[in-house]
């Protein structure tokens, strides 16, 4: 595998740290807007109980959490 590959995961992820939304691309420039959607999605009361929307790259599909959506 080409060590340069990098491969963007958004997750949502609830007070407790679990993965309620997962979607993985190779394209930067899509996870971003991905991720500003998970963001904006985000209501006043899930913020305030702590959910997050999150941004990370990965070496590996392997890395990506069970069953992603991905986008190519």
């Amino acid at each position: 595998m080409n060590s340069d590959v990098k491969i963007w995961v958004n997750e949502q992820l609830d007070p407790s740290g679990m993965v309620h939304a997962c979607i993985a691309c190779s394209d930067e420039g899509r996870a971003r807007a991905c991720h500003e959607s998970f963001s904006a999605n985000l209501d006043d009361q899930q913020r305030a109980e702590g959910w997050i929307a999150r941004l990370r790259t990965v070496a590996s599909w392997d890395d990506v959490p069970v069953a992603p959506l991905s986008i190519s």
